[in-house]
């Protein structure tokens, strides 16, 4: 399963009055497992932001001036996202911007869901989470997800964050890639080399106390955040 995380940076809220796409940030996630691919634009807007929407991203219209228009870039936005299932926080917002760029480019481009599908992962929050804040930050911090460095909203960055929170708020647990297994099935020399007999024995290290006790203390938080669907600390309780 191919999905593409996305968020979008505008010159404003209101795409009726015109407001335009100045960035967008795209994250690829293969079979839940980040892949680390990415696609990052600016845009020039041929437009103003509001000084609302300025304070929240702080990219002027002078740093914007010689960057590439939407028209440009559509063509390897459209080969990165196509075919995938878009995962957008609050998405009607970002499609409803998508959807008024492509029409500008030319009407029978249609709209994007013509060539994605789409997640909404705030409904999700929202589902999960009944009653509470949902957004970024909150989930961030609900999930201890790491977002020191968002002082300002950027694109590529809160794609890369929503990647993080979603894989953690609809799995619990997320894979973990402790090197590509395939890389070495199919590399020379994979096959099975088995050791000698009278090898030195290993050292056994065992965990201290307070590595057994942050090594719990993570098993209960994947735990509470999965639902109780935890597979580690069901084995843990399943072994003898």
């Amino acid at each position: 399963m191919r999905q593409v995380v996305l968020d979008t940076e505008t010159t404003g809220l209101e795409v009726e009055l015109g407001h335009r796409i100045l960035e967008i940030g795209c994250v690829e996630i293969i079979d839940r497992k980040l892949t680390r691919r990415t696609l990052h634009h600016y845009i020039n807007p041929q437009r103003a932001s509001d000084d609302g929407a300025l304070e929240v991203h702080g990219i002027t219209s002078q740093f914007l001036a010689d960057k590439p228009l939407f028209a440009d870039i559509f063509p390897s936005f459209l080969a990165f996202v196509e075919g995938a299932e878009l995962v957008i926080h609050n998405a009607a917002f970002d499609i409803a911007f998508l959807n008024a760029e492509m029409q500008r480019i030319a009407p029978k481009l249609g709209v994007i869901t013509d060539y994605c599908s789409v997640v909404d992962s705030l409904a999700l929050a929202r589902q999960k989470h009944p009653g509470q804040k949902n957004n970024l930050d909150a989930l961030c911090k609900r999930y201890t997800v790491d977002n020191s460095q968002r002082e300002l909203h950027g694109a590529l960055l809160d794609a890369e964050i929503l990647a993080d929170v979603y894989l953690l708020m609809t799995g619990g647990q997320v894979m973990l890639s402790l090197g590509d297994s395939a890389a070495v099935s199919s590399a020379p020399g994979g096959e099975w080399h088995r050791l000698p007999a009278d090898r030195m024995p290993l050292k056994v290290i065992f965990a201290s106390s307070d590595e057994l006790k942050r090594h719990n203390e993570k098993l209960q938080l994947i735990d509470r955040v999965s639902d109780g669907h935890c597979l580690w600390r069901q084995l843990e309780e399943e072994s003898p």
